[in-house]
């Protein structure tokens, strides 16, 4: 678990700040509420295996389940998708294939196994030691690059934790900023935590 803070950078470097807390339970279930600003105060999205999504906003009054169809939109207004923040493991929505080796990185292409995927194929480079993503360039159907995401990563403990990642969106100049602080491993988080009526606030 920890803190997020995601900042939003337009064309012109004028910056919004959202901050928001984060719970994840092994691989397949996470949790995120925003805290601030009060605009965007108590919102939550809840990811649960198989790629099910779950979104909760204040002005709905109850929490709504994300479609297929809706994962390509934008994960609360950033430039990440839905689809970007699923926790379903990368090994089973897409199919590998190396393109290339250097000293320190692997250059990956992943084709999606799914033909509702808003991505045409993803080109990752990886990281050769501990193999984790250092960037990754997302082309659209009609396969031209139309983002990418850049990773940094630090070591929490036994524990490699991605403390920072920017996704640009190429066409429309603009940025988002996901930085992870104040994480914690191992907490013993249950199953408990990670249900739809979790999403709303305690009555």
């Amino acid at each position: 678990q920890g803190h997020v803070t995601i900042t939003l950078i337009n064309k012109n470097d004028k910056e919004k700040v959202r901050e928001a807390i984060m719970m994840q339970k092994d691989s397949g279930q996470k949790l995120y509420r925003y805290t601030s600003p009060e605009s965007q105060e108590g919102i939550a999205t809840l990811s649960l295996p198989d790629g099910v999504m779950w979104l909760y906003m204040p002005a709905f009054g109850k929490p709504k389940k994300i479609t297929l169809l809706a994962k390509s939109q934008a994960f609360t207004g950033t430039d990440f998708s839905y689809e970007d923040m699923a926790t379903l493991p990368y090994s089973e929505r897409y199919t590998p294939s190396l393109l290339e080796t250097n000293d320190t990185a692997y250059l990956l292409k992943l084709i999606p196994i799914s033909n509702k995927s808003n991505y045409n194929k993803i080109i990752l480079t990886l990281d050769k030691n501990n193999y984790y993503p250092i960037m990754m360039e997302f082309y659209n159907n009609g396969g031209k690059k139309f983002k990418e995401a850049k990773y940094q990563y630090e070591k929490v403990g036994k524990y490699w934790n991605a403390r920072e990642v920017v996704m640009t969106d190429l066409k429309k100049q603009h940025q988002t900023k996901i930085q992870l602080t104040d994480v914690l491993f191992d907490q013993g988080l249950t199953d408990d935590e990670f249900t739809v009526e979790k999403l709303m606030p305690e009555k």
